[in-house]
């Protein structure tokens, strides 16, 4: 059974940074990645990475300020998020995908596994 705990989340001004980190247990040889839901809107996929962390995939809405990397054990996936906006107000999620196992490669993927309880992003104006 796959066991995600999620951390790093905070009230942050517009403009700042934010780490968040994804504990995993339980999961396999395929890509892992970060969503969000904000208030009223339905989850989206904003960040995925490949098995062996070279493949990496970013919705529109926050590449070239978000970057996902996982740890060498595989144990841990990371958010780094820069140049935060108050549209980024979310909670945070992250989840895996046994259908997306190319080692190298990965696109937008779908959460598959039970969600855990994610952790909030407040990002002020």
């Amino acid at each position: 059974q796959v066991h995600l705990e999620e951390s790093g989340g905070g009230l942050v001004q517009a403009g700042g940074s934010l780490r968040l980190s994804c504990l995993v247990s339980g999961a396999g040889p395929y890509a892992m990645g970060w969503f969000r839901q904000a208030p009223g809107k339905k989850r989206e996929n904003v960040a995925a990475i490949s098995w062996s962390g070279k493949g990496t995939y970013y919705s529109e809405s926050v590449k070239g300020r978000f970057t996902i990397s996982k740890d060498s054990a595989k144990t841990t996936v990371y958010l780094q998020m820069n140049s935060l906006k108050p549209e980024d107000t979310a909670v945070y999620y992250c989840n895996g995908d046994p259908t997306r196992a190319l080692p190298d490669t990965t696109g937008e993927i779908l959460g598959l596994h039970t969600w855990g309880k994610g952790t909030l992003v407040t990002v002020s104006s």
